[in-house]
This record gives C-alpha cells, structure tokens and sequence, in this order.
C-alpha cells in the first residue's frame, strides 16, 4: 500500500512527490535576465561575466539576457557589438507588451538626470527618472525572483526622501521586500569613485547579501588604470580619442590624481570631462571606459560625444559582476 503526506491539505502519494519536488539546477543552466535602461550594456556585462580587466579575470556567471531595451540608437549599437542582438531599441513604454512571460532576474537603471545633484531638481515627477514606473510595471508583468534598480547618490538626499519612499513603496506594493543600500564601487576594483545607490527587492524568506568589498582597502589608483595608454597615439578603432575643449568651471577643470580613484565619469560632459594627471589633454574614450572598469575589447561603435553618453551613462562591469555574483548565490539558495 502507498503511503501518503499532507502538503498544503493535499493527500499526495509517495509516487507522486517527484512532481512536487523542485528540480535541483544544472550546473549548466542559466538564470534568465530581462534588462530595462540597459545603455551600452555596463550592468549586462557584469551579470553575463566573462571578460578581463586589468589583468583579472571576472568568470562567466549563469545568467543569460533574454530581454533588453534601450532608447539611444549609438548605445543599441554598441550593445549589439558587445553583449547580444536580443537589444529592443525605442521607447521603453512602446514595447511593454514584448517583455517575457517571466525571468529570474530584472536589472535597469533608470534614468537620474531629474534625481541628480547636476539635474534640474524635478525628482520622479520629472519626464527622465518617471521612468523608474516602467521598472514597477515590467516587475509586476514578470514577477521575477530578484530585481535590481540602480541610480545615482542622490536619491538619498534629504530633498529626495519623499521620492525614495514612494519608489519603495510601489515595490512593495507588488509583494517584493525592498533594501536600499548605498555601494561606492571603488571598494569592489573600480578605480573611479563613483557611488551608486542599488534598490534590490526580493521574493520570499531568503534575505539578499550584497557583495562584500573587495579593495576596500586598496583602492585601484588612476594610474595603475591607464598609465600604459599615455604614450598610444589616438586610435577611433580603440576610442583612444579626447575632447579639445578648453577647461571649464568646476568639473571641467578637475585634473585626475595619479594616486587616487578617477572622478566619477559623467554622461553629459560638454567639455568637463577630467584631464590627465600627467599629460596636457583631457582623457580619452578608452581611458573613461578603463577608469568605468570596461574591458578592452568592449567596442564603443560611436563618436566621442556618443561615446563620452556611453561610459559616463553605465554602471561599471566589474562591480555590477559582484552584484551579479551576490545575486546567483541568492538565487541558488532559493
């Protein structure tokens, strides 16, 4: 005679437990990836892993894009060049109805020109960071286990913390417990600092560890990142090519310090980005990107103003590969 459990008030057979019994992951199987505001495809990379970086290798991580959009044309490109043809491009708000049926993981970080200390103020009311509602209505359509938002420091300001509470709230409105967390990826083998805020929300009874720093410590200096590329004639092939704006006020005079972590790169640079702590010019497209922790081989298919959009726009490989890391040993605890 078969014997019988109770699960959930159901008297199932011990033949019949197979079916309920979550089968155990392949070490070769993928977690499914649906990216939103994916850019040039900084976070992507990170999560697809696989890639070099000043001599170090950052292993492929079992994640696989299944999904992407992005609205600027040269960054679709590039992101083609780079990661995969999956690329939507246009109008996030215009291909809601293509996203999956269901990935594991949601990653984007929207739009933060209305939320940054350098933007105009308008905070989620205005028409760029709004856009974090396409990121609560393409989580509530997929339900993945995981999501990731990233966006700049200020959002945590003080100004900013009715925003922040209403961008946590609609979260957790879809039933996904929020953690805010503020990341400054120099302390995970970016030589930049730059500081980003990550809003992760997750599923369930598992709590999500973030990634422990790495360089804390020993922070990757400016030089240690592009001292090899002061002698290299300009390259387009490479994006070894710089601005000749004259300096500017503020930013657009800052020089790098050869012994220390690069400025944060910014997307809309008119002439402020940083000059080279050693040479009369301003850094090149390759060195931004070396100093964003791109690799090499990372093809920017854009001009410099493009290009400049780019870098300045992503979310460095190396340290969104940690999260990446952080996410899959989540995900394996499931």
């Amino acid at each position: 005679m078969q014997q019988s459990q109770n699960i959930s008030g159901l008297e199932i057979r011990e033949d019949q437990l197979d079916l309920f019994r979550a089968a155990p992951r392949k070490e070769n199987d993928c977690y499914t990836v649906a990216s939103l505001f994916s850019g040039c495809g900084g976070m992507d990379l990170g999560f697809v892993g696989g890639f070099k970086f000043l001599n170090k290798i950052y292993k492929k991580l079992p994640f696989e894009i299944t999904w992407a959009n992005e609205l600027n044309k040269a960054a679709c490109r590039t992101y083609r060049k780079n990661i995969g043809a999956e690329i939507i491009e246009g109008d996030i708000w215009d291909h809601m109805s293509s996203l999956p049926e269901y990935a594991d993981v949601v990653i984007g970080g929207f739009p933060c020109q209305d939320i940054s200390i350098n933007g105009k103020g308008a905070g989620i009311k205005g028409e760029r960071s709004g856009l974090y509602r396409a990121m609560i209505e393409a989580v509530n359509a997929i339900e993945p286990k995981i999501f990731i938002a990233e966006n700049v420091k200020g959002l945590l300001m003080k100004s900013r913390e009715r925003d922040l509470r209403k961008i946590m709230s609609d979260f957790e409105k879809l039933g996904y417990n929020v953690d805010v967390k503020l990341y400054s990826t120099a302390d995970y083998g970016v030589p930049q600092s730059r500081e980003r805020v990550l809003i992760i929300g997750t599923k369930g009874r598992k709590k999500f560890s973030p990634p422990e720093p790495t360089h804390s410590e020993n922070h990757i200096t400016a030089k240690e990142a592009i001292d090899d590329l002061k002698n290299i004639q300009e390259s387009e092939e490479f994006s070894h090519i710089w601005s000749r704006a004259n300096k500017s006020p503020e930013q657009g005079s800052r020089m790098l310090k050869a012994d220390r972590p690069g400025y944060t790169i910014r997307a809309e640079c008119h002439g402020n980005i940083q000059w080279h702590y050693s040479l009369k010019r301003r850094i090149s497209m390759r060195e931004a990107a070396r100093i964003q922790s791109f690799p090499d081989k990372f093809v920017f298919d854009a001009k410099l103003r493009e290009t400049e959009r780019q870098v300045g726009n992503a979310v460095p490989p190396v340290f969104a590969w940690h999260v990446a890391n952080s996410v899959k040993q989540y995900l394996d605890k499931h």
